[in-house]
């Protein structure tokens, strides 16, 4: 029975000093890739993502993380909301 082979993590430093090798120092991303023990298309991948998020098209880290509590707390307000429409609704039929 042949083992799954588990994802590795790489660092943010690392995916960075990756990417500068090819666009700083002048090495292929097949030359880089190999030196570094990873896949070509990993590299693309992380040098794509660089490249969206110096030009701003990509969401950083921090910005990702306040997307995330936005959304769950826009969610919240939203059921809330219904909440006290039914309630509100409940009483004034009462009232009458």
């Amino acid at each position: 029975m042949t083992q799954r082979r588990k994802p590795r993590n790489y660092t943010d430093e690392f995916r960075e000093e990756a990417v500068k090798l090819v666009t700083e120092q002048g090495y292929t991303v097949t030359e880089a890739a190999k030196s570094l023990g990873i896949t070509t298309k990993l590299l693309y991948n992380w040098k794509d993502k660089l490249a969206k998020q110096a030009s701003g098209e990509a969401l950083s880290k921090d910005e990702r993380a306040e997307l995330v509590k936005l959304r769950k707390e826009n969610k919240r307000l939203l059921m809330e909301r219904e909440i006290l429409k039914k309630a509100s609704a409940f009483f004034a039929k009462e009232m009458k």
